[in-house]
């Protein structure tokens, strides 16, 4: 059986994946608003997983449509860590009751 080669941080290279076997698709930019911290967390986490944005948000929905968790362990660990760097305590108990804060005024 043959093995995947694996970068530096121990992850298989994007170039393994499945999306190398290329499958088109058609992506349109978008202004999505998102918790600060949230946001924060998420590109934190792109960055370290060498993807973009994009395509880790792509992943986690395509894992959500079917019901599979996005994350194995290590980087549910990440994450978590990361949360303590941006100071994100939210969690699934909290969706759907998110509100703006009132915005400060200028100083």
């Amino acid at each position: 059986m043959k093995r995947e080669a694996k970068s530096k941080g121990g992850r298989t290279p994007r170039t393994a994946s499945r999306q190398t076997a290329g499958v088109p698709v058609v992506r349109i930019q978008t202004g999505v608003r998102m918790e600060k911290r949230m946001m924060l967390v998420l590109k934190a986490l792109a960055g370290s997983l060498d993807l973009s944005f994009g395509d880790l948000l792509e992943g986690i929905v395509l894992h959500a449509f079917e019901g599979k968790p996005p994350f194995g362990p290590e980087t549910l660990a990440k994450i978590n860590a990361l949360k303590d760097v941006y100071g994100l305590q939210l969690s699934a108990a909290d969706s759907h009751r998110l509100t703006e804060a009132p915005r400060r005024a200028e100083e």
